[in-house]
């Protein structure tokens, strides 16, 4: 939690804010990622202490991916951008929201997310930074008007190279990870379909067992 509050604190400090806001990719891969990781650090110890379902609201975690979802779709936009730097009003808003509903909400979702939906919200980061690359990249106007569009190339470019690093990172991490690995206190889906199978296979021997006796039982009695 103090690294977390450390962090915020050195970003909104006026010279940090306005350098990284200073370049479009500064102010869209550097700021708004580190502001979300700020609030991710700050709400981790509520999720390690067991609170991250907030008394059931956040049951398996997709409330709170959900609301961080649609915070990064809004904060991704260019017009938001804008906004921020023209607008005291959404530059606060900035800085409240993107710790607030987008780092928060995914420190306290994530350890409750299945593996599957883990991969999934992976793979759509991957293709979602590759999209918003290309489209940066080959736009033929400027899509921020505070920004020049050498600018807007150098973030399409950024952006490209992000998603190739983290798909690169995911097919490494997927084939160096152990396939039975699981998280402390979560037992993987193999475990599980184990457990399953052996329980119903206790249960049908309890009831050919009671079939049987109540067979006996029903010959002894003839």
């Amino acid at each position: 939690m103090i690294a977390g509050l450390l962090l915020y604190v050195v970003l909104v400090l006026p010279p940090i804010a306005a350098w990284l806001e200073g370049s479009m990719t500064g102010h869209m891969l550097v700021q708004i990622p580190l502001l979300a990781i700020a609030g991710w650090l700050i709400a981790r110890p509520a999720a390690r202490a067991g609170r991250a379902e907030l008394g059931g609201f956040n049951a398996v975690g997709v409330p709170g991916l959900l609301i961080a979802a649609f915070a990064v779709v809004v904060w991704m936009l260019p017009r938001m951008l804008d906004a921020a730097l023209s607008s005291t009003l959404v530059e606060a808003a900035k800085f409240t929201t993107v710790p607030l509903l987008i780092g928060a909400p995914l420190a306290l979702s994530w350890p409750l997310l299945p593996h599957v939906a883990r991969g999934f919200i992976w793979a759509n980061l991957v293709s979602h930074a590759a999209v918003l690359g290309w489209l940066y990249s080959v736009a033929p106007n400027r899509l921020c008007t505070r920004y020049l569009f050498d600018q807007q190339a150098v973030l399409g470019a950024a952006l490209l190279v992000v998603a190739l690093a983290m798909l690169f990172g995911l097919a490494a991490y997927a084939i160096a990870a152990p396939k039975t690995k699981s998280l402390p206190g979560r037992p993987c889906v193999t475990r599980r379909l184990q457990k399953a199978i052996a329980g119903t296979r206790r249960s049908l021997q309890l009831d050919l067992q009671e079939r049987d006796h109540r067979q006996g039982s029903v010959v002894g009695t003839k």
